[in-house]
């Protein structure tokens, strides 16, 4: 018999030796509390990451296009959020939103591209 109490309520856990929680609601609730973003500051970033994303997809619907860093700006784009980049063997810089990245070139231009799954 185990002594072991659920990690949301208190509750005495009865089944099986692994069991954490003595309900569905119990475990649900913890697992939310756990997985939600811990501050208005992370909220706000993922945020911005998203809607960056959604303006890089919306304006690459054929996986390649070229785009001006004005219109960009107009839709509400954030240059300093990223999630990651990717150099090439040339010494570009690619900046990702998740899949979604997009190269600077000359004249205020941005060549926009999906991320191949072969880029780390």
């Amino acid at each position: 018999m185990s002594d072991k109490a659920c990690l949301e309520c208190g509750e005495k856990v009865f089944g099986r030796a692994d069991k954490k929680f003595c309900s569905d609601q119990c475990r649900t609730s913890y697992n939310n509390k756990n997985n939600s973003d811990s501050s208005n500051f992370m909220r706000n970033v993922n945020n911005i990451l998203r809607k960056n994303r959604r303006i890089l997809a919306e304006l690459n619907p054929n996986g390649k296009s070229k785009v001006s860093k004005t219109k960009l700006m107009d839709l509400g784009f954030k240059f300093s959020y990223f999630t990651n980049t990717y150099t090439t063997k040339n010494g570009n810089v690619y900046h990702f939103c998740y899949d979604q990245g997009y190269l600077e070139l000359d004249n205020d231009m941005f060549a926009l591209v999906v991320r191949q799954s072969y880029v780390d």
